[in-house]
């Protein structure tokens, strides 16, 4: 699966999606995009859209776009509050399907 890595994500979660071909928002030179146009740009490279913004559901018309939305839910953003989230990730990445949005954690399980 390709997935394109949120800027509200770090860089290192990308090494704990193995079999995943994975960039980040920067390394695609895309920061500071708005959603909208974040989705726009990464439809055609991209399948996943991996992030922690709550947001983008509800601020995007996604039944259009190709490209899936994988939220992560998480205490926050360092790496040692998404490991324990890794394989949901994972499995979420199996079975997610185009145009979809699949929500993983919870802030409450902490």
């Amino acid at each position: 699966m390709k997935v394109l890595i949120d800027e509200n994500l770090p860089r290192k979660l990308a090494a704990h999606l193995p079999g995943h071909e994975c960039r980040t928002v920067t390394e695609c030179g895309w920061a500071g995009k708005k959603n909208g146009e974040l989705l726009a740009l990464a439809k055609p490279f991209f399948e996943v859209l991996l992030t922690l913004d709550k947001n983008v559901p509800y601020q995007q018309n996604l039944v259009s776009r190709k490209i899936s939305i994988l939220i992560v839910r998480a205490r926050s953003n360092r790496i040692y509050d998404l490991l324990p989230l890794v394989s949901d990730c994972l499995a979420a990445l199996e079975c997610i399907r185009p145009g979809e949005v699949v929500r993983v954690g919870s802030i409450r399980q902490f």
